[in-house]
Formats: C-alpha cells, structure tokens, sequence
C-alpha cells in the first residue's frame, strides 16, 4: 500500500487554536510554508480564518486580503496550494491567485464553492459536519460513520451535479467537527469503511481535541499522539494526511514504512549524524 501524502498547516490568522498567537507577516507565513515543503509536505494549505467556534467570522474581504497574497506568493515559488476556506469569493480569489485544491470545512455550505472549483478544474475536499460553521455543537448520531458516509455521498453528488469532476473529488471524514472525542475515533476505528466512497481520503487528526482528551495536553503537546492517530490514518486508506509538524510526520512514516515493508540492504547511517555535532 503506498503510502500518504502530507498536506502542512499554514494558518494565516492571530488566533490558531494551536499556533503562537498574534499576527503574522507574510513573509514569516511564507518562510514557514517553504520550510514544511522541505520538510516533505507535498501540499500547503493555507487557512485565512481559524476555525474555533469561540470567535466570530471574520468578514470575507479580510479573510481574501489574509489568504490571498499569500497564496499568490506561493504558487509563483512552485508549491501546490489548497485554500482552507467555506466562502465562495475567497474560493474565486485564491483560486485566481494560483491555489490548486479548496478545503472546504462546512460540507459544501456554499454551494458556489464548487462551481468555482468545477471552473477552474480544482480539487475539492468534502468535509463531513452536521453544524454551520463557527457554531460547536454535539449532534445525536445513530451511527457517526453512517451518517458521514451518507453525507459525504450526498455533498458529492451534488457538487459533481455543479460540474466537479469526481477525479476532482477528497473526502474528509471532518474528525472533531460537531464530534465528540469518542466519535472522532470510533471514526478513525472504523476508517476502512469510507472506502465505498470511491474517493480519496484526507484525514486531519493534528493535535486535535480527541487526542487532548485522551492525553490531558493542550495542543501545542499533541504531537506524540498525532502519530499515533496517524498511523491508524494511514491503515484506513488515508490518501492525505494534514499536519502541523511535516517533518515528524515524514519521519514517522519512513520508519513505519521500512518496519513494515523492509529496507535495502545497504542502509547505512552517514558519519556526520552518528551523534550531536559539539
């Protein structure tokens, strides 16, 4: 089975649920987009609004002016860029701004989301959430994995109905979105379900609340346990996998790999990183 890409976090906003807070230059937001490209992240999605559900929208035309220099900036150095948005007129101006994938969060809320994708020929990652967006809450689910299923299906058709191609098409079972933390890993249990969707999976477990939950850690300390749900991402046929730290990601994966799989036999350590330089 191969194995994941990574997609690395790029929040261009003062008030990440998981980021230093305070606002950020474009250059600083640039830097750190080349650096988890380095580190192997394959994707850079760049998020003009934090999704806690304890501050209010911001207006569309900030979230544009935050998101879209940034991407422009990007996408003119090489980098593929998705847009972590649920607003049709940042979709059209990140997209003409070079963006290449929209992260939509809201289940296709707005469906001119995806007339603007089905346009410019974008992917399009469907998240599963029974909420409007920026609104918490804890639906009564008879079966989590059913319904996000069902609702993923659903969004699917309807966006291929507005022109997107179903090549176009991720699926985001939407873990801790309108979830409880044991939902978000009954979800991650029972991953390999969600094969019948007939699309690529992205999963985004990064220091999310489940794992605060079971570890008692705020999340700039989640990063051990982010592995641990990622690996369970990856045997539930994940397709992209979204993180914060790219390189522990990279690193996790690459082992897990040549446990799994094997290695060749010529494997060495250099000299240089035999031990920490004096």
């Amino acid at each position: 089975m191969s194995e994941a890409v990574l997609m690395g976090i790029v929040n261009a906003t003062p008030d990440s649920f998981s980021d230093p807070q305070g606002a950020k230059s474009i250059d600083e937001l640039a830097a750190r987009a080349h650096e988890l490209a380095e580190a192997g992240a394959a994707i850079v999605d760049i998020g003009g609004e934090s999704g806690r559900t304890d501050r209010p929208a911001v207006p569309v035309e900030e979230e544009i002016a935050r998101v879209v220099p940034l991407v422009e900036r990007l996408a003119a150095d090489g980098l593929t860029v998705s847009v972590d948005t649920w607003r049709s007129p940042v979709v059209r101006a990140a997209l003409a701004a070079g963006a290449s994938m929209v992260n939509d969060v809201s289940a296709l809320s707005d469906p001119q989301v995806a007339d603007a994708c089905a346009e410019a020929g974008a992917r399009l990652v469907i998240t599963h959430t029974r909420l409007p967006p920026k609104v918490k809450g804890f639906p009564d689910y008879d079966d989590v994995v059913a319904d996000v299923i069902a609702l993923l299906r659903e969004r699917g058709v309807a966006a291929e109905g507005r022109g997107v191609a179903r090549g176009q098409l991720v699926f985001d079972p939407g873990i801790d979105l309108a979830k409880t933390p044991a939902q978000s890993v009954e979800i991650l249990r029972r991953l390999p379900e969600l094969a019948e969707l007939g699309a690529p999976l992205l999963v985004a477990v990064s220091r999310k609340d489940f794992i605060g939950a079971l570890t008692g850690r705020p999340p700039g300390e989640r990063d051990a346990g982010t592995l641990a749900a990622l690996d369970l991402a990856v045997d539930g046929g994940a397709a992209i996998l979204r993180v914060h730290d790219v390189a522990a990601a990279r690193d996790y994966l690459l082992v897990r790999s040549a446990l799994r799989d094997g290695v060749a036999r010529e494997l060495e350590l250099v000299e240089d990183l035999r031990r920490e330089a004096v």
